[in-house]
């Protein structure tokens, strides 16, 4: 392809020989599972969060999303309020956690909408998952005080923003707890599958640790049924070199995001809202278009790669339509964006010209 979506390998290239240098270290010392390249790596990672905040390594997003949810230990038959514009796992922790989950509109900035938030709580709704989706901060301060008010636990998905700020504070620190993803496509992401919990609450974090680790802290030590979900040392060393480049990175995704901004302002498509309180990190670019299929053909058309993020709105998918394990409820906005919703190619890979080149196609 001429422009691709994303470019991994790029970014390899560019950070090699300490990639290489982590990769065999690990090798060397064969302590693969555990260790103190995880132990390095949490820390880093929760001093990269914010102050106050520990952080623990698991398997992957989907992972840390369950046992955050499962560790709060929600009442039976709980409703957990999910966006309806979100990647599965947001929902599928929810269900897997024998829970119920009604879903929620999304805004301008593709978060939860609030009013419609507002909305849905009910007497029998007990937490909320928030998503910081395509790397836009949600709007927390209206959010956390709605959970106040109602007395919600919140849980951040923070799975596509690494680094994002609200009003100058890291998601991640504002939740009961908060989980990230290192998918190898994400801002900061693995060679493989990786994940994170983090928190201010050190009990929470330690019953999530006690889940992950077998149900105990200690090896042999069964307090609880827990299960297996562990980042591995491999994944950890290759993380603690990325983070050192995840802040140069997502400054590169402000620049083309801005390029987009400016080169697209006046054309026919939507572009992303966000408030001046919010430092995004552009995971993704998400454009509407009213055509968006003569839209895709252009840019097929100039081998330019885009993605769909998503196709299909959770509640209009066959695992949450009309199923006893959600409560129905209309989310508009996302039924009728998901027809519209384009998501162009991001990222610190993209050259200016590169960029030039997508919005002289957009443009045509």
């Amino acid at each position: 392809m001429a422009v691709k979506f994303l470019d991994l390998h790029k970014q390899y290239l560019s950070i090699k020989t300490e990639i290489d240098n982590a990769i065999f270290s690990v090798i060397q010392k064969s302590a693969f599972v555990g260790g103190e390249e995880v132990e390095a790596f949490e820390k880093e990672f929760s001093s990269f969060i914010g102050e106050g905040v520990e952080a623990l390594g698991v398997g992957n997003g989907t992972d840390a999303l369950e046992i955050a949810i499962r560790a709060l230990e929600l009442p039976k038959d709980s409703v957990v309020l999910v966006p309806a514009n979100t990647f599965v796992a947001s929902a599928e922790a929810v269900i897997n956690n024998g829970l119920k989950v009604k879903f929620v509109d999304c805004g301008e900035d593709y978060s939860l909408d609030i009013v419609d938030l507002k909305d849905k709580i009910t007497s029998d709704v007990r937490a909320l998952v928030v998503v910081h989706l395509y790397g836009i901060p949600a709007n927390m301060e209206e959010i956390l005080a709605l959970a106040r008010e109602y007395d919600l636990r919140v849980i951040e998905d923070c799975a596509q923003a690494h680094g994002a700020r609200f009003n100058g504070q890291r998601v991640g620190s504002f939740g009961d707890v908060a989980t990230f993803s290192f998918y190898p496509g994400k801002n900061l992401g693995a060679y493989g599958d990786g994940g994170m919990l983090v928190s201010k609450d050190s009990s929470l974090l330690e019953h999530c640790r006690e889940i992950a680790h077998h149900g105990g802290l200690e090896k042999y030590q069964h307090n609880i049924v827990g299960r297996n979900s562990r980042l591995d040392a491999m994944q950890a060393a290759i993380l603690r070199v990325k983070l050192r480049y995840l802040e140069v990175w997502n400054a590169r995704r402000k620049e083309v995001a801005q390029m987009y901004f400016e080169g697209l302002s006046n054309r026919d498509f939507i572009l992303p809202k966000v408030a001046n309180n919010r430092e995004c990190v552009w995971h993704l670019f998400v454009v509407r278009c009213v055509n968006r299929a003569a839209v895709i053909e252009l840019l097929n058309q100039a081998r330019i790669q885009i993605g769909l993020h998503y196709p299909i709105a959770l509640p209009n998918t066959p695992a949450f339509c009309k199923k006893p394990y959600v409560i129905q409820s209309q989310c508009k906005n996302a039924s009728a964006w998901q027809d519209k919703i384009l998501s162009l190619p991001m990222g610190e890979h993209l050259e200016n010209d590169e960029v030039k080149d997508i919005i002289e196609v957009l443009r045509c």
